[in-house]
């Protein structure tokens, strides 16, 4: 430990912003193998092997529902292994779910890959990259989680072409395990580096050490669980990532016979894209917002760009509407860790980031398949979208609601910090 100091967090030598790098690269490869990624297995496995689709796409909800139970339990495994050993396990648990999707040859080695990647975001996914920042940050912290998670769209615009294209050339193995090389020589050595708590901050000192505490900040599962503000949080986000999730899916399905194969690929690219523009745009600006007012914004943009896409036929305009609903998509994950340190504060928040993750998961994951049973019904994405629209709308009203709002504990900008 070092004496005390005044922590300058806009100096590009504080020590929280190569924190911000690991975390980046952390997102880029989880993200990109553990979800974008997941489109690629399934045309590649199928080609390999013949299996039917179903029983690729049976192992991928199969993750996604492992993934969110295990990670209620992150706070859990940061207190009793540490930041570093739960990072590391996260990526040697990636690191052997793609080598094993590359050298598989039955389908029960599919579902072990699959189990192997959901302990991978265990320890690498955005619960664990959250709590990190958030012990870093306190004046930059929107700023550092826009940055961060950034990693996870870069991963799907970069990662997922490049394995196509590697695949085409010399093969979805090969491909495979040299991508899965290069996640280790570029993680492992920055996760070592430079990934740790600031000095006297973990989950495990916060328990030791205000223990007295506990039960007036709800650090228990249980306490976050009747905490009225958490459900005004994470009920209403979790709703809107339903929504874009169906969207998502259904995305290229609804634009292909507007607009055309190519455009709606376009279309798909230029979303992403401005996944990336909206995290920076909001990260320069959130920490001087009220973080429920941006995600009410964000949830409404979304419906207005799809209530318009409804109403249109104008290919430039669709494409406008894409690139609108895509602006926001990526900041649905940067505000639940700004409203939970806010409202909840940081004793509880590894907690609070796990439980509220492993229920937005679950509930995002039936978005797909109710928009896809509203087309069925129908015969059109009238119907599915304008209910996105609705429930959009619906979780920006919830969200505003701040039922006996918590006061944080965290550190006032006047204090000082120590670092080490």
């Amino acid at each position: 430990m070092i004496a005390a100091t005044r922590v300058d967090e806009s100096s590009l030598h504080y020590r929280g912003w190569r924190v911000v790098l690991a975390c980046f690269l952390m997102a880029f490869f989880m993200f990109g193998f553990g979800l974008y990624g997941q489109g690629v297995y399934l045309a590649e496995l199928q080609r390999a092997h013949g299996w039917p689709g179903t029983l690729v796409s049976a192992a991928s909800t199969f993750s996604f529902l492992l993934t969110s139970v295990l990670v209620v339990f992150t706070d859990d495994l940061l207190a009793r292994i540490g930041l570093r050993s739960l990072i590391l396990s996260g990526l040697v648990a990636l690191g052997a779910s793609t080598v094993l999707l590359a050298l598989m040859q039955t389908p029960w080695q599919l579902y072990l890959a699959y189990a192997l990647m959901s302990v991978g975001w265990t320890g690498m996914g955005t619960v664990v990259i959250a709590t990190v920042l958030n012990s870093w940050f306190e004046r930059r912290r929107g700023l550092a989680l826009s940055l961060a998670f950034n990693g996870a769209t870069c991963g799907g615009i970069i990662l997922v072409p490049l394995l196509l294209s590697l695949s085409g050339s010399i093969g979805f193995r090969a491909a495979m395990l040299a991508v899965t090389l290069a996640m280790m020589v570029l993680v492992l050595p920055v996760v070592v580096s430079f990934i740790g708590w600031p000095v006297g901050t973990s989950p495990a000192s916060d328990r030791r050490s205000e223990s007295a505490g506990a039960a007036a900040r709800g650090q228990t599962r249980k306490d976050l669980l009747a905490n009225a503000a958490f459900w005004t949080m994470v009920l209403p986000i979790a709703i809107a990532v339903m929504a874009q999730m169906g969207f998502i899916i259904h995305q290229v399905s609804f634009l292909e016979p507007l607009i055309g194969r190519a455009s709606a690929g376009l279309a798909v690219t230029l979303m992403a894209a401005m996944a990336v523009v909206g995290r920076l745009t909001l990260g320069l600006f959130v920490d001087r917002l009220d973080p429920r007012l941006a995600c009410a914004a964000s949830m409404t943009s979304q419906a207005a760009a799809l209530l318009v896409l409804l109403q249109s036929t104008s290919p430039t305009m669709l494409l406008l509407c894409c690139a609108v609903y895509g602006f926001s998509i990526g900041n649905m994950i940067t505000f639940p860790p700004l409203i939970i340190q806010r409202e909840i504060g940081a004793g509880a928040f590894a907690a609070a980031m796990g439980l509220g993750t492993s229920i937005s998961g679950v509930v995002s994951a039936f978005g797909p398949g109710i928009v896809g049973l509203a087309r069925s019904f129908t015969g059109n994405y009238t119907m599915a979208f304008a209910m996105c629209v609705a429930l959009d709308l619906v979780a920006a009203s919830v969200v505003l609601w701040r039922p006996g709002r918590h006061v944080s504990r965290d550190l006032s900008p006047g204090q000082d910090r120590k670092v080490g």
